[in-house]
Order: structure tokens, then C-alpha cells, then sequence
């Protein structure tokens, strides 16, 4: 038996508090892809972080949920590059990590703060009310009333970004069935639903995120979707006084999550997309496979 030891990291917390959990497997070159696997099923949580070596980049991390691999997982990433930090791997500074969503920059700042650059933002279509409505069990008047579209954005895994009047984030009601048979068909991950705050407090929008299709029926933090809904806010929220933006996402499942994004543009386009946030270890665990 082969014995490997998974960090188990939350990521996207408040003062240590909440976030959503990731596995981290140090050293991993000489694990397979069923390996990985097997590993991310022992761990349980939405994703587990393998973090090997690159003859070009600094490191190459690959991606496993208890079904498969994805491409690019933000929440894990941080929890990977915080386990390397504290682990004394690395120190502060910039560094560049393979993935299969390409190479990516991530920062470590001053008391672990982690900062990732992830891909610009690919607008892939627009989805109709009546569509989503029934995702996500919201009426499509309702929906239509936020005078903003329902659009499938990625900056590494395409997400449904939807928008819900203030009040109606807690009361969605996701038919798992239908949305991963949708997200299957059209090759997406799943919804990202936000409710915009008021905007005297510091945070921009509450969130939630829905991918039944790779086994997360809901995930407390979501570090690619908030690119995505970074991108979103800065191309249809108009007079926007700012490209800084700072989620919550876990409020429905106990677990708050603080997550921050920046966009940065010039007079035409989106040019960078950064999310960041703070882990915490909270525990490790030794797995045994053939």
C-alpha cells in the first residue's frame, strides 16, 4: 500500500473561521490519474490540489472533485499555495503555477494572504429567464427584474452567472437533474448566484454556487466564479466606482466565506483578473491505496 498524507485546508476564511474546504497533496509527481482519484474520494471535499514539479513553471497543481479532474479550481489553489507557504516551501512573492487552464500567476503576500491571477474572461453566451428559472426554482419575472442578463462567463471553468433580487439568494432551490443535464449538454460547471449589498457596507454581493454535474451540490467558496462575477459586475454594473469587489459566499450552509477579486482594464478590455483570500489548516489525513 501506498500511504500519501493530504493537508486539509479551508480556504476563503474570515478570521480563520469558514471558508470551504480543499485537500493539498504535496509531491505528487509520482501519482497517476486514478491515484488522484482515489485520493480526492479518501478526502470527500469539492476538490483536492496535487501539486507537482514543472521543468518551466514554478509549479504544476492538477485539479480532482470525487468524480474527475477539472481544469482550474481557485479555492484549492489558494489552499495549495498557503500549505506551501506554511509549510516553509516558499516565501513571499510571485510565483507561476501549470494548469491545465493554462499558466497562472499567484502571489504571497505578507501573513500568507494569497492572490491568484486567473484567465480573462471568455463571455459565452447569453441564457434566457424562463431557462435558468427553472434551475434554480426562482420565477423568470423575478429574475428579469434585476434588469441584468443571465451570462456564461469563465476565467477558467464556465459558470452560469445569475442574478437575483436582494431577498431571493437564500430561498433558490437548484433541481440538480436538470442543471447538470443542461451543464453536460453545453459543456458548462454549474450557477453562480449572487444578490448585490447595499452599497454602504463593504461588501459588494452575497453568493452561492450550485455544480451537482462534478458531485458539488453546493460549495461555501468558489474562487474561479468570483473571477467570473468580477468580470460580470465590471462589464454590465455601469458607473461602477470600482474594479474591487468582496464576496460572501457560504451564508446558506453555515460556512461564510470572504473572497476578493480585482479587475483591471484599459479602455477597451479586460487585461488581469486577481482573486484572493486567506486558509487555514485544519487538519491533515493519510490515505492508503494499492
Amino acid at each position: 500500500m501506498k500511504k500519501v498524507e493530504a493537508f486539509l485546508v479551508s480556504s476563503f476564511t474570515e478570521n480563520g473561521r469558514g471558508g470551504n474546504p480543499a485537500g493539498v497533496v504535496l509531491h505528487a509527481d509520482n501519482l497517476s490519474n486514478e491515484e488522484k482519484l482515489e485520493i480526492a474520494k479518501a478526502v470527500g471535499y469539492s476538490e483536492t490540489a496535487f501539486v507537482s514539479r514543472d521543468d518551466e513553471a514554478d509549479f504544476e497543481l492538477s485539479f480532482y472533485t470525487t468524480t474527475g479532474e477539472v481544469d482550474f479550481c481557485g479555492h484549492a489553489t489558494l489552499a495549495a499555495f498557503s500549505t506551501l507557504y506554511k509549510e516553509g516551501v516558499l516565501i513571499e512573492g510571485q510565483y507561476i503555477q501549470r494548469t491545465k487552464a493554462g499558466l497562472l500567476a499567484v502571489k504571497v503576500e505578507s501573513g500568507g494572504h494569497i492572490v491568484m491571477e486567473q484567465k480573462l474572461p471568455e463571455y459565452l453566451g447569453v441564457l434566457g429567464y424562463e431557462t435558468v428559472s427553472d434551475f434554480i426554482g426562482v420565477d423568470s419575472a423575478v429574475l428579469e427584474s434585476t434588469q441584468l442578463p443571465i451570462e456564461v462567463i469563465s476565467t477558467g471553468l464556465a459558470d452560469i452567472i445569475v442574478a437575483v433580487p436582494r431577498g431571493y439568494l437564500d430561498k433558490i432551490k437548484v433541481n440538480e437533474r436538470l442543471l447538470s443535464d443542461f451543464c453536460k449538454k453545453h459543456n458548462m460547471i454549474g450557477v453562480h448566484a449572487f444578490e448585490l449589498c447595499e452599497k454602504d457596507i463593504e461588501l459588494t454581493a452575497s453568493c452561492r454556487n450550485f455544480a451537482p454535474l462534478v458531485g458539488i451540490p453546493e460549495e461555501s467558496a468558489t474562487g474561479s466564479a468570483s473571477g467570473a462575477l468580477a468580470c460580470y459586475l465590471t462589464k454590465h454594473l455601469k458607473g461602477a466606482q470600482s474594479n474591487y469587489f468582496t464576496f460572501e459566499q457560504g451564508r446558506a450552509m453555515g460556512c461564510v466565506s470572504r473572497i476578493t477579486a480585482t479587475v483591471e482594464t484599459n479602455e477597451q478590455d479586460i487585461t488581469k483578473v486577481i482573486v484572493g483570500g486567506f486558509a487555514q489548516e485544519i487538519g491533515r489525513q493519510e490515505i492508503s491505496i494499492p
